[in-house]
């Protein structure tokens, strides 16, 4: 007995590690193939954003091959999440689809044991998540970095379009006609330059030109040939007078000098030096510390200079102190009539020095308060960039557990629903971990709530989604919706019964009858309203009113099983009770009743036909089996479902249901 016990261990942890390896390779299969198309369409959004800085450059292929190549190993923690999503997502969609998730079910394991393997490659995932963003992101950050200002700092005169007039130059509209990307030259050249005012507008029309920036990557010289010049004169002494006639200059050569700075001081890399992306985890905690130790010795001289300033105070001996408080308690003096007695000119000559002496002060703090916001930023950049390592490789994992027991539920493979579930799950956590990142930077927000809002928000999702796959729950049942939605609104429901194609056990029509008049005579003694006071505050349902709920829908449930086309009307002609409208539905459901009755008689129990129910006031008044005509006083509600005839044919669609 132990022997075979132990080979039913073994046969049974083999069958598991067979179902691990098959499904680690349809994982895995399909976890490459979405980790390239995501990187794909990751690398198209990041190249949209820079597609300014590379058209018209005259970039070489090498220079284009290792743009590509650091913007790819940048963004590969960011593709990681969404591969892992998505695979897992269509991976189990797959097996639910085939009934291979059934399978695995039926033979006795669960669903987390059919995760095992999955789990073990996406912890292998996020720690190289992890390691990638902390010894190779940070290089390759900084190589794009400085890739990107090399590309922007290459031929600036390439970036001024043709046929349209540029104005990224400060105080000039610049015109090219037409550029030869080749050697640099641009051709019909229309300048628009304005200074101070209107009034010293320049105009200047070149044949063709060159336009280069200076050593220092401050200014740009435009070298011009075979052009004019025309610029209006205006009279400095005279600020309203006419303008002198304009002055026209004709030239063969000329160069102008133009005010151009647009970042091309980050040229050294050592500029580069405050981006945190570009640092691993030892490096940012260095840094944080000489940034806060550095700004602590700014903070302790602006307090010594404030002592000084404004809060002096000299020294003193405790005689002379004490004397000078004694002093100030017995002396009272009003400074509002010392300023009153001062002179008119002595008045206005305080108030200026004390009104220049505030925004002194005022403009003094301002300029300190911008240099220690710059470090405060610094170490919330640094702090920030430093938890993102772990809530990125963490989401790994939570989207794992969101995307499988998705996959579970779902139960659809493929690229279609997944891709759309996929999507709102990363756009959802786009939007939470990049408005967590703002505030964040801001200081709005603290740092470890900014960015642990993502994971906050989807991890309870991943744990609620993983309880309901492997309870076998309902999760997108449209109808359970519907009837929660349908009952908070007051809306009354309609039953939607329809024949089966294939029945294996039929009702127990006897029973069922007996539990119709059963149910009948339960509402008959029903005359008070379902609910039920507790409290002045509160109220519940009735014990008769649960009760005749549960058992109505069992009676409907069983009977559902049945050929009978003109039981089907029954049932769907029946209401479904609902505590608003009791009393309407008591009417409809005693009518109903006397309708099943009749059929289930005259259909199937036709030896009832002569015995009389106890306590049925319908049946001992009307022993056939002939359908009860409507009172004349009966509601439109009412009329909605005819009552069935003794004819053999098969009765027409009713507001209660359809019949197939």
């Amino acid at each position: 007995m132990i022997f075979e016990f132990f080979m039913l261990l073994l046969q049974a942890e083999m069958r598991i590690k067979k179902l691990d390896i098959f499904i680690a390779k349809q994982f895995g299969l399909l976890f490459v193939g979405t980790f390239f198309i995501c990187q794909f369409v990751l690398m198209m959004q990041f190249l949209w954003r820079y597609i300014d800085e590379l058209i018209g450059k005259g970039l070489s292929v090498e220079v284009m091959a290792q743009f590509f190549w650091y913007m790819g190993l940048m963004l590969v923690p960011q593709a990681l999440p969404l591969a892992i999503l998505l695979s897992s997502l269509i991976t189990f969609g797959n097996l639910g689809e085939s009934s291979e998730l059934t399978a695995i079910k039926a033979a006795g394991i669960s669903l987390m044991q059919a995760f095992r393997s999955l789990i073990i490659i996406t912890v292998l995932v996020m720690v190289s998540s992890f390691y990638f963003q902390n010894n190779i992101g940070p290089s390759s950050n900084m190589k794009l970095a400085q890739l990107l200002i090399s590309m922007k700092q290459k031929s600036p005169e390439l970036e001024i379009p043709e046929g349209i007039f540029y104005d990224g130059i400060p105080n000039c509209n610049l015109y090219v006609q037409k550029k030869d990307l080749k050697t640099g030259k641009l051709y019909g050249i229309m300048i628009y330059r304005m200074t101070n005012s209107y009034e010293d507008a320049a105009i200047i029309l070149a044949d063709s030109g060159m336009l280069q920036s200076t050593a220092e990557k401050k200014h740009l010289v435009l070298s011009l040939y075979s052009g004019e010049w025309f610029e209006n004169m205006q009279s400095s002494e005279l600020a309203n007078s006419a303008a002198v006639p304009y002055r026209r200059e004709t030239f063969i050569s000329k160069k102008i000098v133009l005010d151009f700075d647009n970042d091309f001081s980050l040229t050294d890399a050592s500029s580069l030096s405050n981006n945190a992306k570009a640092k691993s985890l030892a490096k940012i905690k260095h840094d944080i510390d000489s940034i806060n130790q550095s700004y602590d010795s700014i903070g302790r001289m602006y307090l010594a200079d404030a002592r000084i300033r404004y809060y002096h105070q000299p020294f003193m001996s405790k005689q002379d102190s004490l004397q000078a408080v004694k002093k100030a308690a017995a002396t009272k003096v009003n400074i509002d009539s010392l300023f009153e007695k001062m002179p008119t000119e002595r008045r206005l000559s305080v108030v200026n020095y004390a009104s220049s002496d505030v925004q002194q002060a005022m403009n003094d703090l301002d300029f300190k308060s911008m240099i220690t916001n710059v470090g405060d930023r610094l170490i919330r950049d640094h702090k920030i960039e430093a938890i993102n390592k772990f809530t990125l490789a963490l989401s790994c994992l939570i989207f794992f557990f969101i995307g499988a027991p998705l996959g579970a539920i779902i139960r659809k493979g493929g690229l279609g629903f997944p891709v759309i579930i996929s999507v709102m799950v990363f756009i959802t956590f786009f939007i939470l971990d990049n408005t967590g990142y703002r505030m964040s930077r801001s200081g709005i927000w603290a740092i470890w709530f900014g960015k642990g809002l993502a994971s906050a928000v989807l991890g309870p999702l991943a744990v609620f989604v993983t309880y309901k796959a492997t309870n076998d729950s309902t999760v997108f049942n449209i109808d359970m919706y519907k009837e929660f939605i349908f009952k908070l609104l007051g809306i009354r429901l309609k039953r939607h019964i329809f024949g089966k194609e294939v029945i294996i056990n039929d009702p127990d029509y006897r029973h069922d009858l007996e539990e119709v008049r059963a149910l009948r005579t339960l509402l008959q003694g029903m005359k008070s309203s379902p609910l039920m006071a507790v409290n002045y505050l509160r109220f519940r349902k009735s014990k008769d009113m649960a009760a005749l709920t549960e058992r109505l829908e069992a009676l409907v449930e069983e009977l559902a099983n049945t050929r009978n086309l003109r039981i089907l009307q029954a049932l769907n002609a029946m209401p479904v009770v609902s505590k608003r409208h009791f009393f309407r539905d008591k009417r409809q459901l005693l009518k109903q009743f006397s309708i099943l009755e009749q059929l289930l008689i005259k259909d199937h129990l036709p030896e009832e036909a002569t015995q009389t129910p106890a306590g049925s006031e319908e049946n001992s008044s009307d022993k056939t089996t002939e359908a009860l005509p409507l009172p004349s006083d009966s509601t439109e509600e009412e009329q909605e479902a005819p009552l069935p005839t003794t004819t053999d044919e098969p009765p027409s669609e009713t507001a209660g249901g359809n019949i197939p």
